[in-house]
C-alpha cells in the first residue's frame, strides 16, 4: 500500500484544510502531506504572489525544512559570508559577529533570501491543485474529535474535514472563531519598512544600525541584490504625505553608509510599510475541536528576532510530527500545543523585549545600550549571538520523511 493512504477504518485518507497560503500554511500541507493526509490550501488572495520582501531562515527552520526535503535547496541561496553585526548611526560597530561564528554555534547557516522565493521552493514541493487560490474561507464549526467534522465556507459552498489548520495571519478569522475571548494582537509601538534594490557600490558588511527609537538593517541576497529593512517608534497607522521613500529618507538619510544610498536606489514603490502587531496577550491553547493555529495566527511576533516565518515552519512540521492519519486526532493536537505553546510564548516575549532594548524613546536608554553592547565585547561571542541561544539550535522531532513523497520520487526518476 502507498504510504499515502492511511490503513483508517474507513480505508480513505484523512481530510485536512490549511485556511492560508504563507510560509507556514504551505509548510504544513507539504509535511502532512507526505505524512498521508489529503490536503487542501485555501487561500483568498487571487494568486501566490507573496506581499514582503526577504526573510531570514535560521539553523532551527532549515532543520525542520529537512524534514520535508527542502533544507540543503534554501541552504543553497545562502549569501552571508564574514563579519557583521550591530553599529550606531555614525557607523561606529557596536557588536559584532560573523558567518562562521554563527554556523558554528547553531549548526548551520542563517540564509536571507526573497518571500517568493521560498514561496515558490515551497509550492513546488505540492502536488499541483493542493492550493486554491481565490478562495475565501471561514471557519464555521472546529468540530469534535472523534465526532463532528469541522466545517469551512467557501463561496463554492461548506466543505468537511477531519482537522483544519488556520494559518492566516496575524488578523486570524480561525483564531476569531476558536477563542472569541481573545484581545486579538496588539500594536508594538512601532513600524517597519522593506525594500529590496539592487547592491550599493562600495563594500559593506551586513549589519543592524540601532539609533535613538529607531533601526536599519542591510543584508546581502544570493542574486546579487540586498534587503534592507527599517523600523521606528510611531503612532499605529501612520502613513508619510509624500510617499514612505521620502520618510526613509528623513529618518535615515544621514546614517552611515550604505543607507543613504539603499533609500535613493529604491523607488516609492518598492518601499513597503507596516505597522507591527503581535500577541502579546497569549493563548491559552492553540486548538480546540478539530481546528489548530500555526504562525501568525497562534503567535505574531516582533520581527526583531527574525523568527516570525521561522517559528511558522517549526509549527508546520511539527504539527505533521503530532498529527499521525491512523492515530487519536484530539492526542495529537494536545501534542502540539504542548509542544509548541511554551515555546512560541518565550520567543514572542523576548522579540518584544529585544524591540525596547534596540529602539529606546529617548537619548540615556539609547546610551546606555549602547554601552551594554560595547561591554559585552566585539568578538565572535557577542551578545548578538548570545540572545539566539535556546532559539536556533532547536531540532525537529521526526527524520525526514521526504523520500517517501510523490514529488522527490519523481524527481529521482528524472535524476536516474
Amino acid at each position: 500500500m502507498s504510504p499515502h493512504v492511511p490503513r483508517n477504518s474507513q480505508h480513505r485518507p484523512r481530510r485536512a484544510l490549511v485556511v492560508g497560503s504563507g510560509i507556514g500554511g504551505l509548510t504544513a500541507a507539504a509535511t502532512l502531506l507526505q505524512r498521508g493526509w489529503q490536503v487542501t490550501v485555501l487561500e483568498r488572495a487571487a494568486s501566490l504572489d507573496p506581499v514582503g520582501a526577504g526573510i531570514g531562515l535560521a539553523p532551527n527552520s532549515l532543520r525542520a525544512l529537512d524534514v520535508i526535503g527542502l533544507g540543503d535547496t534554501v541552504r543553497d541561496l545562502a549569501a552571508w559570508q564574514g563579519e557583521g553585526g550591530i553599529r550606531a548611526p555614525g557607523g561606529r560597530w557596536l557588536s559584532r559577529t560573523d558567518s562562521a561564528a554563527a554556523a558554528e554555534r547553531f549548526g548551520g547557516p542563517l540564509v536571507l533570501l526573497h518571500r517568493a522565493t521560498l514561496v515558490d521552493v515551497l509550492s513546488a514541493a505540492l502536488p499541483e491543485g493542493t492550493v486554491r487560490t481565490g478562495a475565501a474561507a471561514s471557519l464555521v464549526d472546529a468540530g469534535e474529535p472523534g465526532g463532528r467534522p469541522a466545517v469551512v465556507r467557501t463561496d463554492a459552498g461548506d466543505i468537511e474535514a477531519d482537522v483544519v489548520v488556520g494559518a492566516d495571519g496575524v488578523r486570524s478569522g480561525v483564531r476569531n472563531v476558536l477563542f472569541p475571548e481573545h484581545p486579538g494582537a496588539g500594536y508594538a509601538g512601532f513600524t517597519t519598512w522593506r525594500v529590496v534594490v539592487p547592491a550599493p557600490t562600495g563594500p559593506f558588511a551586513p549589519h543592524e544600525t540601532w539609533g535613538r527609537g529607531m533601526l536599519w538593517g542591510t543584508q546581502p541576497l544570493k542574486d546579487g541584490r540586498v534587503y534592507a529593512y527599517a523600523a521606528a517608534r510611531t503612532p499605529v497607522g501612520g502613513r508619510s504625505a509624500d510617499g514612505e521613500k521620502a520618510e526613509l529618507l528623513r529618518r535615515f538619510g544621514d546614517w552611515h553608509h550604505p543607507v543613504p544610498q539603499i533609500v535613493a536606489a529604491a523607488t516609492d514603490d518598492q518601499v513597503l510599510r507596516h505597522d507591527v502587531f503581535h500577541l502579546d496577550t497569549p493563548l491559552d491553547t492553540f486548538h480546540r475541536g478539530r481546528a489548530v493555529l500555526i504562525g501568525d495566527a497562534a503567535h505574531a511576533m516582533c520581527p526583531t528576532m527574525g523568527q516570525g516565518g521561522n517559528q511558522s515552519i517549526e509549527d508546520g512540521v511539527v504539527l505533521g510530527h503530532h498529527l499521525d492519519p491512523d492515530g487519536d486526532l484530539g492526542a495529537g493536537l494536545a501534542a502540539f500545543t504542548a509542544d509548541r505553546l511554551p515555546r512560541t510564548t518565550g520567543i514572542v516575549a523576548k522579540s518584544a523585549k529585544i524591540a525596547r532594548l534596540a529602539m529606546p524613546a529617548g537619548a540615556p536608554g539609547a546610551a546606555l545600550r549602547d554601552t551594554v553592547l560595547r561591554l559585552a565585547g566585539l568578538g565572535p561571542s557577542a551578545l548578538a549571538l548570545r540572545a539566539f541561544d535556546g532559539v536556533c539550535d532547536w531540532r525537529p522531532p521526526q527524520r525526514t520523511y521526504a523520500a517517501r513523497t510523490p514529488v522527490h520520487q519523481a524527481r529521482q526518476a528524472q535524476q536516474s
